[in-house]
C-alpha cells in the first residue's frame, strides 16, 4: 500500500503531461484537435512512361497509412486536409556501368508531386515532390522485377508523404 502511494504524485504527474500534449499521438502525428477529416485525392498518372497499376497501388497505400496510423475519418470530398498526388516522372537509368561501358545496374525512379491542404490550419499547406528509387540488376528484364521494385518504391515515397503532412518531420 505504502508503494502504491508513492507512485500516485508521479502518476498524476504523467496524466498531466499525456493530457497537456494533445498535438502528440504514439503513432508519430501531429494532428490539431479540430482536424477531423482527410480526403485523399486517387492518383493522377501525368508520366511519359505509365505503369497501369502504380496510380491505384499509390493511392490505395496512402489510404491504408493514413486509416492505420491516425483517427481521421476519410471523405471523399470536404475534408479537413486534402492530398493530391500526381505521378510526375516513372524512369529507368543507368545506376552502375562496367568497364565494358554497360549498365550493371538500373534504377528504377518515381516522382510524385503532392498537394496538401490543411482547410482549418492554412499555413501547414505545401505544394512538392517526392522521388523514390530502387536499383535492380540489368540483367533482369523491368518486368520480370517491376511488381517488386514499385511496391518497395510506393511504400518510401507513402512514408515521406505521411511524415510531411501529419508527422511535421
Amino acid at each position: 500500500m505504502k508503494s502504491a502511494l508513492r507512485l500516485l504524485p508521479a502518476l498524476v504527474a504523467l496524466a498531466l503531461a499525456v493530457s497537456g500534449c494533445w498535438l502528440y499521438s504514439f503513432s508519430g502525428t501531429s494532428i490539431q484537435p479540430d482536424v477531423k477529416t482527410i480526403c485523399i485525392e486517387p492518383v493522377e498518372n501525368k508520366a511519359m512512361k505509365v505503369n497501369p497499376s502504380l496510380a491505384n497501388s499509390l493511392f490505395e497505400a496512402m489510404c491504408d497509412k493514413y486509416k492505420k496510423l491516425t483517427k481521421l475519418e476519410q471523405v471523399e470530398d470536404g475534408g479537413d486536409l486534402y492530398v493530391l498526388a500526381t505521378i510526375e516522372s516513372y524512369q529507368v537509368s543507368a545506376a552502375a556501368v562496367t568497364a565494358d561501358e554497360v549498365a550493371a545496374l538500373n534504377r528504377l525512379t518515381v516522382t510524385v508531386k503532392v498537394k496538401f491542404v490543411n482547410e482549418k490550419h492554412p499555413e501547414d499547406n505545401f505544394e512538392k515532390s517526392f522521388a523514390a528509387y530502387e536499383d535492380y540488376n540489368s540483367e533482369n528484364a523491368l518486368d520480370a522485377v517491376e511488381g517488386t521494385l514499385c511496391d518497395t518504391i510506393i511504400d518510401k515515397i507513402v512514408e515521406d508523404i505521411f511524415n510531411a503532412t501529419v508527422a511535421n518531420w
